[in-house]
């Protein structure tokens, strides 16, 4: 029973993490929408630029992500700082870029320029993978479950046939002998 559990909970946490990712994914697209649609830009600071590295480890390629913290005044006043991965590599410390923002509790800017295509394609793009992943995962526990189940249902099922077969010689008890 153990190992059963292991074929079912390895892939269901695979499944639960798929869909975390793609919540996060939707709500990114949807935030960066949300800044765009706004109609509302101001001016910000670009305070520090920076980079990230990941990977590079054993047979994985080194991935570098570039990061902006910016500044700006929202039209109520409040000072908004934020930081956005994957930038342009022009883009300086000191250098005054336009941002787009939504007002509300917490305020969602970007100061990428506007590309609903591109967003959309590329949250699609993404989402599609992340639900491959979740079929794969579905598919592999069906077919778990099927292979190495229980199949007690299938004894009450009409459509499959057994073979009634005269007992075996091998079917009887070690002490007897025939």
């Amino acid at each position: 029973m153990s190992m059963d559990f292991m074929f079912y909970a390895v892939p269901g946490l695979i499944m639960a993490v798929t869909v975390f990712v793609a919540v996060r994914v939707i709500r990114r697209a949807l935030g960066l929408r949300r800044a765009w649609n706004s109609g509302l830009t101001a001016e910000a600071r670009c305070l520090r630029t920076y980079t990230t590295t990941s990977g590079g480890s054993g047979d994985s390629s080194v991935r570098t992500t570039l990061h902006h913290v910016y500044e700006f005044t929202a039209r109520d006043g409040r000072t908004i700082r934020f930081e956005e991965e994957d930038g342009p590599g022009t883009t300086l410390e000191g250098d005054i870029v336009v941002v787009h923002y939504a007002e509300g509790e917490t305020v969602k800017a970007t100061a990428q320029a506007p590309s609903h295509v591109r967003n959309t394609a590329a949250t699609v793009g993404i989402l599609t993978f992340l639900s491959v992943v979740v079929v794969f995962c579905v598919g592999f526990m069906v077919t778990y479950s099927e292979a190495f189940g229980d199949n007690s249902f299938m004894d009450d099922d009409p459509s499959v046939s057994t073979v009634d077969e005269p007992p075996s010689v091998d079917d009887g008890s070690y002490s007897e002998v025939p």
